[in-house]
């Protein structure tokens, strides 16, 4: 048993039963060139939480934490996209069909599974025996598999990392403490252009409903700590 220092209040976590999920940080999303990069949306919020990420993924791996990539993707046909009239596929369908062309060459379409779109991020790229869910909506556990691999590996709580804090991140910490889950969203390992302009941002915002309702705040420096793992920054894999 580990305390974690969080907010509103300090959480006990049994390391062995934590998991970290990796939300959304894929190409389209945190790369330059991606679809969020080539609309003219700042990324420098979702490039500045990398590091810390990574810090946190080899903390994780050293203690025997599970590892989770959740990656938004759609097949090529769209047909888990939804119907046309539905809002999943009236807000996203007009850039499904965007054709691109990745820095590295390849041909793809934004948000379309088996393409450079929706890798992730080279200096975050999953290591050997880290586990990759696919999803088509926002949260993790919509018509995925994440719930039964979180129960076959017996997990209960869940070190949230990823983007974007009030979108992705926020709809899985609210399905997963729907199921039970206790969630610790790391606020330096989350990230959101929506609202960056703004006096109090999505980020803020979605952290403070966190913290209030739906499961614990804190950060990367607190989890290693916790975990009582030293990260030398030669030792932080790069993409």
């Amino acid at each position: 048993m580990l305390t974690l220092e969080a907010r509103p209040a300090p959480i006990a976590i049994e390391a062995e039963r934590a998991a970290v999920p990796v939300v959304d940080m894929q190409n389209d999303f945190g790369a330059p060139g991606g679809m969020f990069d080539r609309a003219g949306i700042d990324i420098t919020m979702i490039r500045r939480v990398i590091e810390p990420i990574s810090r946190v993924l080899v903390a994780a791996r050293r203690a025997h934490v599970p590892v989770i990539y959740l990656k938004m993707e759609h097949q090529p046909d769209l047909s888990d996209a939804g119907a046309a009239d539905c809002p999943h596929r009236i807000k996203h369908g007009p850039f499904l069909k965007v054709k691109t062309t990745a820095p590295d060459g390849t041909t793809g379409r934004n948000l379309i599974k088996d393409t450079w779109n929706t890798k992730i991020i080279g200096e975050l790229a999953p290591s050997e025996g880290d586990v990759v869910v696919s999803k088509h909506r926002y949260s993790g556990f919509y018509q995925t598999n994440l719930d039964d691999t979180l129960k076959s590996r017996v997990i209960k709580y869940l070190i949230v990392t990823g983007c974007t804090t009030s979108v992705c991140v926020e709809s899985t910490v609210r399905d997963a403490m729907f199921r039970d889950y206790s969630c610790v969203v790391l606020e330096d390992c989350t990230a959101e252009p929506i609202g960056s302009d703004l006096p109090r941002t999505n980020h803020d915002a979605s952290l403070l409903v966190i913290e209030r309702l739906f499961g614990w705040v804190s950060s990367s420096g607190n989890f290693i700590a916790a975990l009582g793992t030293r990260c030398p920054a030669d030792e932080v894999r790069r993409g």
